[in-house]
């Protein structure tokens, strides 16, 4: 199934995604550990981010700082997943999962077609998810892992 957004979110004013500079391993962590997030050795998250399909951050312009990541991997013919999706916690944490899914799932669509997309998120990110199409908790299904 395609994905085609319902309609164009907005950054607030000074913030922007950015997906040619890889963001360092502890930025990463930060982030993730601020979302409640399992955080990984600096050594093999810097090689997973940089071994992925892509990846899309939200940052400031004013700030050296992550306010949302998230990577991809794909076989690029059955399966996309999303990994280690976080948002930084606050009144604008539901605003950059929106942005980060809308523009994974345009380039998921326009590079990968067909592809069925899994995801590695946290609870923090569900209203977001459900509201950019994904099913949560199909069939009880509730924990895959994956160890870096």
């Amino acid at each position: 199934m395609q994905y085609f957004s319902k309609k164009k979110l907005v950054l607030p004013e000074g913030y922007f995604v950015n997906s040619s500079q890889i963001p360092l391993a502890k930025e990463v962590n930060k982030l993730l550990a601020n979302c409640g997030c399992e955080t990984f050795p600096i050594k093999p998250l810097s090689e997973a981010i940089k071994k992925s399909n892509f990846f899309f951050t939200i940052q400031s312009e004013l700030k050296n700082k992550l306010y949302g990541f998230v990577r991809v991997t794909s076989d690029k013919g059955l399966n996309a997943n999303l990994w280690n999706l976080s948002a930084l916690p606050g009144k604008n944490q539901q605003i950059y999962y929106s942005i980060l899914l809308q523009v994974t799932l345009e380039k998921i669509n326009r590079e990968m077609p067909g592809c069925s997309i899994s995801v590695q998120a946290p609870v923090s990110s569900f209203i977001s998810l459900e509201e950019n199409g994904f099913i949560l908790d199909p069939n009880g299904i509730r924990v895959m892992g994956y160890k870096l």
